[in-house]
């Protein structure tokens, strides 16, 4: 077999006819600039043959959707291995998938808190134990010979009662001995206990002298202890009693604690899982502080949010009746009344208050309890209107569980501890300390036994995890909150743990989301997947990664029609040198994103937030200067997100919009009143079927829509704009829905979206492609790029402003009508980008960017930098949580955190300029900055 993958004629999307081979077992890095045909090489042509064909050799069952996998437009690709992508997509969206789960690292800690965890009493704490019969026998039998062992049954504990058909069944049964509250007894005297006293009720079983030989009728006392107190046993040896227990239980707090298996440790089943939320760890509750966003507002003015629009006589009336019978001013700040007034206004009083109306001309007084406006929203949300239901839920926000404090687990199942920490105490733990605990664990006996592989596999995934970059992560956090590059890089530890060699692996862009400091352990990481036998094929920009590839190959040399060529292929030290690459230019320095000649400096206006604690912050007091480009840096986990996105953000929005988005726990925000909108451009998808796509997302398809609903045809047969919709069902192609492609559940496989045959992939039926706008129509402009489409609505200035938006943020590659779906993160974000830009500008508005460089080449960064400083020129603010140098070295302000990752970060550590950055001691970021700067 030969050493190199042969790739000959691909030929799909924007590909050229190329020819190449791929050196086999090597790191090969794919780069060029977004829309060269890097993906298209990498995922839509070698990826999705090596999956074909794997199907190919599966069952007949399986073969059966072969037929639905498009071939890649290629002549031949030969000795192509087995193929795994590890792409930047959402793991998970399930609020139940966590890091743990999702790794299988919570599954091999659920079955070690089972096997060799500590039981203790939820109620007092003590440790419990649960003891066989022979464990029993054996404990008396170590005492010396000649022990006098009496064997208590303890039939009743702490209950009240008369117990005379206890007692009668236990003569039958001809039991002698009795201990009532510790008082021997005779069960021939006529025995009657008061009903409301709690009594304390044993049965002598035996009474013996220890001897040789007598083990298997002790056996038979115990048996017979354990059967009539449902698993207890008192044995007294000379007088010194002990408890043991057939189940976990403590007999002090009455409490029986069920068998203990894996399944008591999951919070996705009832056996395990908190009953209050089930499992959650969290609960959708009415939120004060949406309620009440501005408590310099008084009660009139509108503080309490729900009751702002409220003008009617009832409520006006209801205010009045409050103000004069409570005692409450309704005119002074809601932050000066009194606790008790809150409570009032917030929860209302069993009190009715004393109200009145008109009947005609004659007033009628009544009464009515007053419920507070969280009674009324309570009510509005159970037995309201539609309207009123999600008006409600507008001051709702998800909060921990009152009964497990988030933790997700039943009481039982988190007194149960391993090396004294229960299991949400060690999934709460960053990865590196989880892997230092671990790895310090110390058993003896059997539990050494069975636990040594268990803790090995554990300590194997752990160090994975962290060889990856992700150290800073806990095995609590939800799936759903991790970035693409996060749940990319905990793809590929899974598949350095799965030890697979002869693979094809194909990644896309791993070094998303890390620092310069944390890249390099990535690096040894996909250099060790090569070194055990496999193929490892990336398409990234990072300059670090490109460097120390076995290969590269760079793909343009422009974009979209432009682009779908090998402009050069071979080792990294050659492409500096190669003249048609801007890859290469950049490398070399014969191009560069240029430092600004001056900085924007800051003005009297600053945004303050104080007391920030949420997660690893701590106190953390930020000052952020207004009307500036501001990047916001620090080691992968230093908090960067979690005090920008978490807190501030929701913060922002709580103030300006009053809703009820959940923020990072903090003091105070002051400076907000400079702001008029702040705007969160993050790399979620814009749509999630090929329903969405940038041409619907921009508004760019409603205005094409009423530019043919204008021609002179769809005026004759009275079509209008709503027609040329594919979500309209007269104008769409209704095998399809208007989707252009049927959704196919692959079972085995992630689901497949596959071309139309009744339209062709075109959404329309044939009556509306029949309408024609200068030769073309509406299928043909959502097939044309954004650069195609600017070229073709050139004379119609509405689109071409639209369009040109788009082109200026490095887009005019993609297609108008290209599925939400195919769109990387970094793809959507930037049509969020153009999505704002087309709006009016306020100069007032903060722009918040989180990793912004994702996917883009350093050609395209030198145009989003552009963009970001002609935001700033207007007046606005563009915040932008950075790794790239390039970006954080053309800012005016840099707010620097760490200095660690995890609980080693969360503190501010530098603010100010890129120059005075690059002289910190203390700041990695200013390390790598001071290179960048000279």
């Amino acid at each position: 077999m030969t050493d190199k993958i042969i790739v000959k004629g691909a030929r799909q999307h924007n590909l050229k006819d190329i020819h190449l081979e791929i050196p086999k077992n090597k790191l090969v890095v794919i780069t060029g600039v977004s829309g060269s045909g890097k993906s298209t090489l990498a995922f839509d042509t070698l990826y999705a043959e090596g999956q074909r064909r794997y199907v190919e050799s599966l069952s007949a069952y399986a073969r059966q959707f072969l037929e639905l996998m498009e071939k890649p437009d290629v002549d031949s690709i030969e000795y192509l291995a087995p193929a795994i992508s590890i792409e930047q997509k959402s793991i998970s969206r399930n609020p139940r998938s966590t890091v743990g789960t999702i790794t299988e690292i919570y599954d091999y800690m659920r079955l070690l808190f089972a096997r060799v965890g500590d039981v203790h009493c939820p109620s007092c704490g003590k440790v419990v134990e649960s003891y066989s019969v022979q464990q029993i026998v054996d404990h008396i039998l170590e005492n010396p010979d000649g022990s006098r062992v009496e064997i208590l049954s303890p039939i009743v504990r702490g209950k009240k009662g008369e117990f005379r058909k206890l007692f009668e069944g236990l003569l039958k049964d001809g039991y002698v001995r009795v201990w009532v509250d510790g008082e021997q007894r005779r069960l021939e005297e006529e025995i009657i206990l008061e009903k409301n006293v709690k009594h304390n009720i044993s049965v002598s079983i035996d009474r013996v002298k220890l001897k040789e030989g007598i083990d298997r009728r002790l056996a038979d006392s115990v048996e017979t202890a354990l059967r009539l107190s449902e698993g207890l046993a008192e044995i007294s040896v000379d007088g010194d009693s002990r408890l043991f227990s057939e189940k976990f239980s403590c007999a002090e707090c009455n409490i029986s604690i069920p068998e203990i298996e894996p399944r008591s440790f999951s919070f996705n089943n009832p056996f395990g899982a908190c009953p209050e939320c089930e499992g959650l760890g969290e609960k959708q509750i009415f939120d004060e502080k949406a309620i009440v966003p501005n408590d310099n507002l008084s009660v009139r003015e509108g503080a309490i949010k729900p009751w702002e629009h409220f003008d009617n006589f009832h409520h006006y009336n209801t205010l009045v009746a409050i103000s004069e019978q409570q005692g409450i001013d309704m005119n002074i700040p809601y932050k000066k009344l009194s606790e008790e007034a809150k409570d009032y206004l917030l929860n209302g009083s069993d009190e009715p208050l004393k109200l009145f109306t008109f009947k005609g001309e004659k007033k009628v007084f009544y009464e009515k309890k007053f419920t507070g406006v969280l009674g009324w929203l309570r009510e509005k949300l159970y037995t309201g209107t539609p309207n009123e239901r999600d008006n409600a839920k507008r001051y709702m926000s998800s909060m921990d569980c009152p009964e497990c404090e988030g933790a997700r687990l039943q009481k039982t199942s988190l007194s149960v501890f391993v090396g004294d920490k229960n299991i949400h105490e060690v999934s709460a733990m960053d990865i590196q300390i989880a892997l230092d605990f671990f790895e310090n664990l110390n058993f003896t006996g059997f539990r050494r036994e069975v636990a040594d592989r268990i803790v090995a596999e554990i300590v194997r995934r752990l160090a994975f995890l962290r060889d990856v970059g992700l150290d800073y992560i806990t095995l609590e956090r939800k799936a759903s909150t991790l970035s693409g590059g996060e749940a990319q890089r905990i793809r590929l530890a899974t598949q350095i743990g799965s030890g697979l060699t002869g693979v094809l692996y194909v990644l896309d862009e791993p070094s998303i989301g890390l620092h310069q400091r944390d890249n390099d352990m990535l690096i040894a990481t996909l250099k060790n997947l090569r070194d055990i036998g496999n193929t490892v094929i990336v398409v990234e920009h990072d300059e670090d990664t490109i460097l120390d590839a076995d290969h590269v190959i760079d793909m343009g040399p422009y974009a979209g029609r432009k682009g779908g060529e090998i402009v050069y292929e071979g080792v990294p030290e050659g492409l500096s040198d190669c003249e048609n690459c801007l890859t290469g230019a950049y490398l070399s320095g014969r191009m560069e994103i240029e430092i600004p000649k001056e900085r924007n400096q800051p003005c009297e206006r600053w945004l303050k937030l104080t007391g920030a604690s949420e997660h690893n912050l701590k106190n953390v007091k930020l000052e952020l200067p207004l009307g500036m480009m501001v990047c916001v840096t620090g080691v992968s986990g230093s908090g960067k997100s979690t005090l920008i996105m978490d807190t501030m953000y929701p913060a922002l929005v709580r103030k300006l919009q009053g809703t009820a988005i959940k923020a990072g726990e903090y003091k105070s925000i002051e400076g907000f009143e400079h702001i008029d909108k702040v705007i969160d451009i993050d790399q979620s998808p814009i749509g999630r079927t090929p329903r969405s796509n940038p041409s619907t997302y921009t508004g760019v398809l409603t205005d094409v829509r009423e530019l043919f609903a204008m021609t002179p045809e769809a005026k004759k047969r009275g079509y209008k704009a709503g027609r040329f919709s594919f979500n309209v069902r007269y104008g769409r192609c209704e095998t399809c829905q208007g989707e252009g492609y049927i959704k196919i559940e692959m079972h085995f496989l992630p689901d497949m979206y596959v071309r139309c045959d009744a339209c062709g992939g075109k959404r329309y039926n044939r009556d509306t492609l029949d309408i024609r706008y200068s030769g073309k129509n509406i299928a043909d402009v959502l097939d044309m790029t954004v650069n195609q489409a600017f070229e073709f609505f050139e004379n119609i200035p509405k689109l071409k402003n639209k369009l040109k938006v788009l082109v200026d943020v490095g887009l005019g590659y993609i297609k108008l009508g290209q599925p939400a779906t195919t769109l990387s993160g970094g793809e959507a974000q930037r049509v969020k980008l153009a999505k704002e830009l087309m709006k009016r500008p306020t100069g007032k508005t903060l722009y918040i960017f989180d990793e912004p460089t994702t996917g883009l080449h350093f050609d395209d960064i030198n145009k989003l930098v552009k963009i970001f400083r002609a935001l700033t020129e207007s007046g606005n603010t563009v915040v932008i949580i950075e790794h790239n140098l390039d970006v954080i070295k053309c800012s005016d302000y840099i707010i620097d955190l760490g200095p660690e990752g995890g609980g080693g970060g969360g503190e501010i550590i530098f603010s100010g300029t890129p120059e005075k950055c690059a002289k910190s001691r203390k700041s990695y970021t200013g390390k790598y900055l001071k290179r960048k700067l000279g």
